[in-house]
């Protein structure tokens, strides 16, 4: 298993940019597929983006495709979540995934590691 640390979350204004990051521990960082999702109060878990160990593959949910880019740096063992045209509905609570043996899928069972979570208010 490898231990994730999310951080960057905060309060931004609608039309705003945030860039959230995931530290993971561990030597096999670059062999897990990432990814990002959020949880909005009153809402199910919803998938934002993965990507592939190599980085090479990138997925979104539809809600953010265009606005979101996820990326990572297997030499620092981060992956990041630039996110742009932050609107109100994109206030939730963040929290950072791994999937051992690279990315299966966009389901909330395809990931074993999860971290505690940033949260991102975004004020309209």
């Amino acid at each position: 298993q490898v231990q994730l640390v999310e951080s960057g979350g905060g309060l931004v204004q609608a039309g705003g940019s945030l860039r959230l990051s995931c530290a993971a521990s561990g030597r096999t960082f670059s062999t897990y597929g990432m990814g990002w999702f959020r949880k909005a109060p009153g809402k199910e878990r919803e998938f934002v983006a993965g990507i592939s160990w190599s980085g090479s593959l990138t997925y979104y949910g539809n809600s953010v495709k265009g606005r979101f880019t996820i990326s990572r740096d297997n030499a620092k063992n981060t992956v990041y979540l630039q996110m742009n045209s932050l609107k109100s509905e994109d206030t939730a609570v963040y929290y950072c995934a791994a999937s051992d043996g690279g990315f299966k899928g966009p389901r909330h069972s395809d990931f074993g590691s999860w971290g505690q979570g940033t949260q991102v208010t975004v004020s309209s």
